[in-house]
Protein backbone atom coordinates (compact mmCIF):
# COMPACT_ATOMS: atom_id res chain seq x y z
CA UNK A 1 0.00 0.00 0.00
CA UNK A 2 1.70 3.36 -0.98
CA UNK A 3 2.17 5.75 2.16
CA UNK A 4 0.88 9.17 1.72
CA UNK A 5 1.48 10.24 5.30
CA UNK A 6 3.99 12.68 4.37
CA UNK A 7 1.76 14.08 1.32
CA UNK A 8 0.69 13.73 -1.93
CA UNK A 9 0.95 15.20 -5.35
CA UNK A 10 -0.63 15.21 -8.25
CA UNK A 11 1.90 15.25 -11.49
CA UNK A 12 0.87 14.20 -14.77
CA UNK A 13 -2.61 12.87 -14.11
CA UNK A 14 -1.23 10.57 -11.54
CA UNK A 15 -1.04 10.42 -7.81
CA UNK A 16 2.23 10.16 -6.20
CA UNK A 17 4.03 10.31 -2.74
CA UNK A 18 5.19 13.78 -2.28
CA UNK A 19 9.08 12.51 -2.57
CA UNK A 20 8.16 11.55 -5.43
CA UNK A 21 7.30 14.62 -7.43
CA UNK A 22 9.45 16.33 -9.34
CA UNK A 23 10.05 19.32 -12.28
CA UNK A 24 12.36 19.53 -14.87
CA UNK A 25 15.66 21.39 -13.92
CA UNK A 26 15.13 23.71 -17.70
CA UNK A 27 11.50 24.39 -15.74
CA UNK A 28 11.11 28.80 -15.62
CA UNK A 29 8.97 28.13 -12.53
CA UNK A 30 12.45 26.91 -10.71
CA UNK A 31 15.21 29.07 -12.71
CA UNK A 32 12.69 32.22 -13.10
CA UNK A 33 10.42 31.74 -9.65
CA UNK A 34 7.91 31.81 -12.81
CA UNK A 35 4.45 30.09 -11.73
CA UNK A 36 1.61 31.11 -9.59
CA UNK A 37 0.01 29.19 -7.19
CA UNK A 38 -2.58 28.84 -4.62
CA UNK A 39 -2.85 26.97 -1.12
CA UNK A 40 -6.53 26.21 0.34
CA UNK A 41 -6.50 24.22 3.67
CA UNK A 42 -8.25 20.95 4.46
CA UNK A 43 -9.81 21.08 8.03
CA UNK A 44 -11.61 17.86 9.69
CA UNK A 45 -12.17 16.39 6.65
CA UNK A 46 -13.63 18.77 4.14
CA UNK A 47 -11.77 21.82 1.74
CA UNK A 48 -12.83 25.40 3.15
CA UNK A 49 -13.69 27.98 0.66
CA UNK A 50 -12.30 25.77 -2.13
CA UNK A 51 -14.51 27.11 -5.06
CA UNK A 52 -13.20 30.52 -3.73
CA UNK A 53 -9.13 29.31 -4.30
CA UNK A 54 -10.15 28.08 -7.63
CA UNK A 55 -11.29 31.21 -8.86
CA UNK A 56 -8.36 33.26 -7.31
CA UNK A 57 -5.70 30.83 -8.83
CA UNK A 58 -7.64 30.66 -12.28
CA UNK A 59 -7.63 34.58 -12.46
CA UNK A 60 -3.49 34.34 -11.36
CA UNK A 61 -3.20 32.12 -13.97
CA UNK A 62 -5.10 35.00 -16.18
CA UNK A 63 -2.91 37.26 -14.85
CA UNK A 64 0.08 35.98 -15.57
CA UNK A 65 -0.67 34.48 -18.94
CA UNK A 66 -0.44 30.72 -18.10
CA UNK A 67 -2.39 28.25 -19.74
CA UNK A 68 -2.12 25.00 -18.17
CA UNK A 69 -4.16 23.05 -20.46
CA UNK A 70 -6.80 22.50 -18.00
CA UNK A 71 -10.38 23.88 -17.12
CA UNK A 72 -11.45 25.17 -13.73
CA UNK A 73 -13.48 21.61 -13.38
CA UNK A 74 -10.22 19.43 -14.16
CA UNK A 75 -7.92 21.19 -11.81
CA UNK A 76 -10.62 20.59 -9.14
CA UNK A 77 -11.25 17.32 -9.72
CA UNK A 78 -7.09 16.67 -9.50
CA UNK A 79 -7.09 18.17 -5.96
CA UNK A 80 -10.09 16.29 -4.70
CA UNK A 81 -8.50 13.31 -6.24
CA UNK A 82 -5.37 13.56 -4.87
CA UNK A 83 -6.21 14.81 -0.91
CA UNK A 84 -8.74 12.10 -0.67
CA UNK A 85 -6.23 9.65 -2.21
CA UNK A 86 -3.83 11.33 0.48
CA UNK A 87 -5.94 9.90 3.43
CA UNK A 88 -4.80 13.32 5.29
CA UNK A 89 -7.67 14.66 6.80
CA UNK A 90 -6.14 17.56 8.01
CA UNK A 91 -3.87 19.44 4.83
CA UNK A 92 -2.07 22.00 3.13
CA UNK A 93 -2.76 21.30 -0.29
CA UNK A 94 -0.94 23.60 -3.20
CA UNK A 95 -2.22 24.31 -6.96
CA UNK A 96 0.69 25.36 -9.27
CA UNK A 97 0.85 26.70 -12.35
CA UNK A 98 4.66 26.76 -13.85
CA UNK A 99 5.62 28.08 -17.41
CA UNK A 100 7.72 25.09 -17.77
CA UNK A 101 10.77 24.18 -19.67
CA UNK A 102 11.54 26.02 -23.28
CA UNK A 103 10.18 24.59 -26.54
CA UNK A 104 13.30 26.24 -27.90
CA UNK A 105 16.59 25.31 -26.52
CA UNK A 106 17.90 28.51 -24.85
CA UNK A 107 14.83 31.23 -26.02
CA UNK A 108 14.30 33.90 -23.36
CA UNK A 109 10.13 34.27 -25.39
CA UNK A 110 7.97 33.44 -22.83
CA UNK A 111 5.44 32.35 -25.36
CA UNK A 112 7.52 29.08 -26.45
CA UNK A 113 7.48 27.01 -23.22
CA UNK A 114 5.59 24.44 -22.35
CA UNK A 115 3.18 25.45 -19.54
CA UNK A 116 2.06 22.87 -16.71
CA UNK A 117 0.09 22.25 -13.58
CA UNK A 118 1.06 20.35 -10.55
CA UNK A 119 -1.24 19.78 -6.68
CA UNK A 120 0.83 18.84 -4.08
CA UNK A 121 -0.74 18.00 -0.61
CA UNK A 122 1.12 17.64 3.47
CA UNK A 123 -0.20 17.54 6.96
CA UNK A 124 -1.94 21.16 7.57
CA UNK A 125 1.12 23.76 8.29
CA UNK A 126 0.98 26.68 11.01
CA UNK A 127 3.21 29.30 9.62
CA UNK A 128 3.27 30.35 13.43
CA UNK A 129 3.22 27.24 15.74
CA UNK A 130 0.20 27.39 18.37
CA UNK A 131 2.31 27.27 21.61
CA UNK A 132 4.01 30.73 19.95
CA UNK A 133 0.46 32.55 19.89
CA UNK A 134 -0.15 31.24 23.42
CA UNK A 135 4.00 32.77 24.82
CA UNK A 136 2.88 36.20 22.41
CA UNK A 137 4.22 36.12 18.90
CA UNK A 138 7.00 39.28 18.04
CA UNK A 139 6.95 40.86 14.39
CA UNK A 140 10.13 42.90 12.83
CA UNK A 141 9.19 45.50 10.34
CA UNK A 142 12.70 46.53 8.87
CA UNK A 143 13.86 49.90 7.74
CA UNK A 144 15.72 48.89 5.03
CA UNK A 145 13.97 46.17 3.24
CA UNK A 146 10.75 47.14 1.91
CA UNK A 147 8.15 44.97 -0.79
CA UNK A 148 8.45 44.63 -3.94
CA UNK A 149 6.86 47.37 -5.79
CA UNK A 150 3.13 46.56 -6.95
CA UNK A 151 4.08 47.64 -10.58
CA UNK A 152 6.34 45.65 -10.75
CA UNK A 153 5.16 42.03 -9.57
CA UNK A 154 1.72 42.35 -9.20
CA UNK A 155 0.93 40.90 -5.12
CA UNK A 156 -2.46 39.86 -6.39
CA UNK A 157 -1.56 36.79 -8.57
CA UNK A 158 0.13 34.84 -5.87
CA UNK A 159 3.65 34.00 -6.68
CA UNK A 160 7.00 32.59 -5.44
CA UNK A 161 8.96 36.59 -5.63
CA UNK A 162 9.92 36.19 -2.36
CA UNK A 163 13.38 38.02 -2.20
CA UNK A 164 11.99 40.59 -0.04
CA UNK A 165 10.40 38.23 2.70
CA UNK A 166 13.53 35.77 2.96
CA UNK A 167 15.56 39.01 3.34
CA UNK A 168 12.97 40.36 6.29
CA UNK A 169 12.78 37.04 7.50
CA UNK A 170 16.61 36.88 8.28
CA UNK A 171 16.00 39.95 9.97
CA UNK A 172 13.71 39.26 12.19
CA UNK A 173 15.20 36.25 12.99
CA UNK A 174 18.60 37.93 14.09
CA UNK A 175 16.22 39.34 16.56
CA UNK A 176 14.54 36.22 17.99
CA UNK A 177 11.19 37.76 16.42
CA UNK A 178 9.27 34.91 14.58
CA UNK A 179 8.30 36.63 11.11
CA UNK A 180 8.78 40.14 9.19
CA UNK A 181 6.13 42.58 7.97
CA UNK A 182 7.28 44.88 5.31
CA UNK A 183 6.40 48.23 4.63
CA UNK A 184 6.29 50.03 0.68
CA UNK A 185 8.32 52.45 0.06
CA UNK A 186 5.59 55.18 1.39
CA UNK A 187 6.31 53.87 4.78
CA UNK A 188 2.86 51.83 4.58
CA UNK A 189 2.39 48.39 6.03
CA UNK A 190 1.50 45.77 3.33
CA UNK A 191 1.97 42.04 3.99
CA UNK A 192 4.30 39.30 5.31
CA UNK A 193 5.18 36.15 4.02
CA UNK A 194 2.28 33.95 3.52
CA UNK A 195 -0.05 36.44 5.82
CA UNK A 196 -2.00 39.98 5.67
CA UNK A 197 -2.08 42.32 8.90
CA UNK A 198 -5.06 43.34 10.49
CA UNK A 199 -5.04 46.24 13.47
CA UNK A 200 -7.64 46.90 16.04
CA UNK A 201 -8.54 50.49 16.72
CA UNK A 202 -11.48 50.03 19.42
CA UNK A 203 -14.57 48.92 17.22
CA UNK A 204 -12.73 49.39 13.81
CA UNK A 205 -10.90 46.74 12.34
CA UNK A 206 -7.88 48.58 9.51
CA UNK A 207 -6.48 46.23 7.03
CA UNK A 208 -4.19 47.35 3.80
CA UNK A 209 -5.64 47.63 0.76
CA UNK A 210 -2.37 48.17 -1.20
CA UNK A 211 0.53 45.98 -1.92
CA UNK A 212 -1.38 42.86 -0.56
CA UNK A 213 -2.49 39.61 -1.61
CA UNK A 214 -6.02 39.30 -1.50
CA UNK A 215 -6.30 36.99 0.80
CA UNK A 216 -9.17 34.34 1.21
CA UNK A 217 -8.66 34.13 4.91
CA UNK A 218 -8.34 38.02 4.84
CA UNK A 219 -11.66 37.99 3.43
CA UNK A 220 -12.80 35.58 5.47
CA UNK A 221 -11.71 37.62 8.67
CA UNK A 222 -13.61 40.43 7.15
CA UNK A 223 -16.84 38.85 6.84
CA UNK A 224 -16.67 37.54 10.58
CA UNK A 225 -15.54 41.04 11.83
CA UNK A 226 -18.77 42.50 9.79
CA UNK A 227 -20.77 39.97 11.71
CA UNK A 228 -19.46 41.04 15.21
CA UNK A 229 -20.14 44.56 14.15
CA UNK A 230 -16.81 45.69 13.78
CA UNK A 231 -16.09 48.85 11.45
CA UNK A 232 -13.99 47.81 8.94
CA UNK A 233 -11.78 49.54 6.83
CA UNK A 234 -9.86 48.64 4.14
CA UNK A 235 -6.96 51.56 3.26
CA UNK A 236 -3.88 52.53 3.44
CA UNK A 237 -2.57 51.51 6.99
CA UNK A 238 0.57 53.42 8.07
CA UNK A 239 3.18 51.74 10.01
CA UNK A 240 3.34 54.82 12.65
CA UNK A 241 -0.44 53.90 13.06
CA UNK A 242 -0.03 50.35 13.39
CA UNK A 243 1.87 50.67 16.34
CA UNK A 244 -0.72 52.88 18.05
CA UNK A 245 -3.09 50.21 17.79
CA UNK A 246 -4.87 48.37 20.60
CA UNK A 247 -4.14 44.79 18.74
CA UNK A 248 -2.64 43.22 15.68
CA UNK A 249 -3.09 40.25 14.33
CA UNK A 250 -2.52 38.04 10.83
CA UNK A 251 -4.42 35.96 8.98
CA UNK A 252 -2.71 32.85 6.49
CA UNK A 253 -4.60 30.15 5.14
CA UNK A 254 -1.73 27.94 7.09
CA UNK A 255 -2.97 28.70 10.98
CA UNK A 256 -5.95 30.88 10.63
CA UNK A 257 -5.74 34.20 13.04
CA UNK A 258 -2.73 34.75 14.90
CA UNK A 259 -2.69 37.38 17.28
CA UNK A 260 0.59 39.16 17.69
CA UNK A 261 2.19 40.62 20.75
CA UNK A 262 4.73 42.70 19.50
CA UNK A 263 6.10 44.89 16.87
CA UNK A 264 9.52 46.27 17.11
CA UNK A 265 9.68 47.90 20.77
CA UNK A 266 5.94 48.19 20.35
CA UNK A 267 4.33 45.82 22.81
CA UNK A 268 0.37 45.45 22.71
CA UNK A 269 -1.71 44.82 25.86
CA UNK A 270 0.37 43.00 28.21
CA UNK A 271 2.56 41.37 25.39
CA UNK A 272 -0.12 38.63 25.10
CA UNK A 273 -2.37 37.63 22.48
CA UNK A 274 -5.11 40.37 22.92
CA UNK A 275 -8.94 39.08 23.38
CA UNK A 276 -10.73 40.80 20.41
CA UNK A 277 -7.85 38.87 18.44
CA UNK A 278 -7.90 35.55 19.85
CA UNK A 279 -11.77 36.08 19.49
CA UNK A 280 -11.53 36.59 16.34
CA UNK A 281 -9.13 32.94 15.87
CA UNK A 282 -11.92 31.37 17.40
CA UNK A 283 -14.46 32.02 15.03
CA UNK A 284 -12.16 31.27 12.20
CA UNK A 285 -12.36 27.77 13.08
CA UNK A 286 -15.93 27.68 14.07
CA UNK A 287 -16.22 29.08 9.99
CA UNK A 288 -14.19 26.17 8.69
CA UNK A 289 -16.59 23.49 9.86
CA UNK A 290 -19.28 25.82 8.36
CA UNK A 291 -20.98 23.44 6.13
CA UNK A 292 -21.77 25.95 3.07
CA UNK A 293 -18.19 26.93 3.07
CA UNK A 294 -17.08 23.14 3.54
CA UNK A 295 -16.70 20.42 0.54
CA UNK A 296 -16.55 17.09 2.08
CA UNK A 297 -13.68 14.90 1.09
CA UNK A 298 -14.81 10.86 0.07
CA UNK A 299 -11.85 9.46 1.34
CA UNK A 300 -10.62 5.55 0.10
CA UNK A 301 -10.37 4.55 3.74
Amino acid sequence: MTDFSAGAAWVKGRVVPIGEASIGVLDWGLTHSDATYDVVPVWRGGFFRLDDYLDRFMASMAAVRLDVGLDRGQIRAALIEMVAASGLRDAYVAMVALRGSPLIPGTRDPRYCANHFIGWCVPYVNIIPPARIAEGVRVYIPDDIHRIPEDCVNPRAKNYHWGDFTQGLFAAKDRDCDTTLLTDHAGNVTEGPGFNVFAIFGNRVVTPDRGVLEGLTRRTVLEICADKGYQIEVRALPLHELLEADEVFLSTSSGGVVPVAQVNDTRYGNAAPGPKGMAIRESYFDWMLRPDLRLEVVYAN
